[in-house]
């Protein structure tokens, strides 16, 4: 890829963002990338929760850096469309971390990233404070800047995945206080995980100055209604790769117990169309 596309898919990416109610697939390898480019989705996210469990590894930053950027390097090279990097917390607690990996996924091709404010690999949970987290945000849209790139940057506040706060109003006070900062400090768009109500949107998208991501869970709305409520972009995260693997478990399950394939079955995508779909050409 040349600079060139890559400024180009940026900007695309960028766009789609502005415009409002994309709904984004999150890929956990280039198959499942491809399947969701062939589908028809403008753009790819990668799933770093996915990429971990399916190398055998749990969520939260436990595949490191350097792992991580070979399985973006891999679902990049996958597809033609704009693709933005799920980089957990950055790999680093100080800022200088977070550029370093944004520079590496910069020259990998992708051209947004995912950036967390839960602190990892330390006990318990919590998250960076706010100060901290802007400084951190900051780095990643100076060195992306730098390199020439107008990075998406992805801020995700974890308020409502860690439940911090006593109730609903002071969770919602927190995660629009936080989400504003990060905006402030050259965030794109505000990502908040956890929230699957359509009224709890409502008030988040109101209160937020900026773009609002959500995620698709069990037993959240369809994205018509996410939209409606005013999200501006509806994720996947790991969910696909999980309802894929219950598809796996209930094949096992049926093998190793009656001997049949009807799982199998029902989901069989057919050995002409695999062939079809990786023997396309992405230069």
């Amino acid at each position: 890829m040349t600079n060139t596309d890559q400024a180009a898919r940026a900007a695309h990416f960028r766009e789609l963002n502005l415009r409002g109610r994309l709904l984004l697939p999150n890929a956990w390898d280039a198959a499942s990338a491809r399947v969701f480019e062939h589908a028809g989705f403008p753009a790819i996210g990668t799933t770093s929760a996915g990429i971990a469990n399916t190398r055998g590894l749990p969520d939260g930053e436990a595949i490191g850096r350097a792992r991580m950027l070979e399985e973006i390097r891999t679902i990049v090279e996958a597809t033609l469309v704009p693709v933005t990097a799920d980089i957990e917390a950055g790999y680093g607690d100080a800022a200088g971390d977070v550029a370093q990996t944004v520079a590496a996924v910069v020259d990998l091709g992708a051209v947004g990233v995912n950036l967390e404010d839960r602190v990892h690999r330390r006990d318990g949970a919590r998250l960076y404070c706010r100060d901290e987290q802007q400084s951190r945000i900051a780095a990643a849209r100076n060195e992306a800047d730098r390199r020439g790139i107008r990075l998406v940057v992805n801020a995700r506040t974890d308020t409502f995945l860690l439940a911090i706060g006593r109730d609903l109003d002071e969770r919602l006070a927190l995660a629009v206080e936080r989400a504003e900062s990060y905006l402030r400090a050259g965030a794109d768009v505000v990502f908040v995980p956890g929230v699957t109500d359509a009224p709890t949107v409502r008030r988040l998208a109101d209160a937020i100055d900026g773009p609002l991501n959500v995620m698709a869970m069990p037993g959240a709305p369809d994205a018509a209604t996410l939209f409606a409520a005013g999200a501006s972009r509806v994720s996947l995260g790991n969910s696909a790769m999980l309802a894929v693997l219950g598809a796996l478990d209930a094949i096992a399950k049926e093998v190793i117990t009656t001997g049949t394939w009807a799982s199998i079955e029902r989901s069989f995508y057919g050995y002409g169309e695999a062939d079809a779909l990786f023997g396309q050409s992405r230069s």
